[in-house]
């Protein structure tokens, strides 16, 4: 299938590990320039070069990498300002960021929740202020954020992500409504238990509050998936790219699952 997404620029956010660069792999697959961003050259290098391995064939498309914080609203803008300056144009737009610290209510703090929803949600709105314009003026735009099932399903021990991904949503459903006229589509996906770092760390943290084999507390999370395993990131970035190609034209506003069932609800 032709996803018409050869020459288009993804702007990929976090995206030196986990899902951001499963995301970034699977658009330079697809013929599309990549820019991938984190706070750490070192680990965009390394990410560079595996994504690099992929090149499609008859392809002169690029990687770029370019260090970035989406705790720093400075950043942030330097980082969509250099990507024009080298494209002309912003066509994709992925926003991921590390997922909050694990723990219950009573043991979250100010700074906590005020880092939380600066990496989680600010980000989202500021680097959306900055690529909105741009995405405006060609006429053309796809906007997907990377959440998490939380907004769908609250999950035990995480409240920060409970709460803070469901403003990303919130403002999602916004930029949808409203840049709609402009072919700008919006859409949020929201991966389940799935095999990164991320989820790692959530079973090591589990690990040692009870005492269980990192064995025993992954079961526990498989054992809730009707699929019975836990998702590749891949997995979640197929559906990514897939919102972000011209297959995906009347799709705007969407909050989807990749859970392999996790999530229960009928909504």
């Amino acid at each position: 299938m032709n996803l018409g997404l050869k020459d288009k620029v993804a702007l990929i956010l976090a995206s030196s590990k986990g899902l951001g660069l499963a995301c970034a792999k699977t658009f330079y697959c697809e013929g599309a320039n990549v820019i991938i961003s984190s706070r750490s050259m070192e680990n965009l290098e390394r990410a560079k070069e595996e994504i690099g391995k992929h090149k499609p064939k008859n392809s002169n498309n690029k990687i770029i990498s370019l260090v970035s914080d989406l705790n720093d609203e400075a950043q942030i803008k330097s980082l969509v300002d250099e990507t024009v300056k080298i494209f002309g144009r912003i066509d994709i737009l992925v926003h991921n960021a590390g997922g909050p610290p694990s723990a219950p209510i009573n043991k979250i703090s100010k700074d906590d929740w005020q880092n939380s929803i600066n990496l989680n949600l600010l980000s989202f709105v500021r680097v959306s202020e900055l690529v909105v314009p741009i995405m405006q003026q060609q006429k053309f735009g796809r906007i997907i954020a990377i959440t998490s099932v939380s907004v769908k399903q609250p999950l035990n021990n995480l409240v920060l992500s409970n709460t803070t991904r469901l403003g990303v949503v919130g403002f999602a459903k916004t930029l949808a409504n409203e840049y709609a006229k402009d072919n700008i589509l919006v859409n949020v996906v929201c991966p389940g238990p799935t095999l990164t770092d991320r989820m790692k760390e959530l079973i090591n943290t589990t690990v040692k509050k009870t005492g269980k084999t990192y064995e025993e507390v992954e079961k526990t999370w498989v054992d809730s998936i009707p699929l019975g395993r836990l998702g590749e990131p891949e997995e979640l970035s197929n559906l990514v790219v897939f919102l972000a190609s011209s297959k995906a034209s009347y799709i705007t506003g969407t909050v989807i699952q990749v859970d392999g069932g996790f999530v229960k609800s009928t909504l």
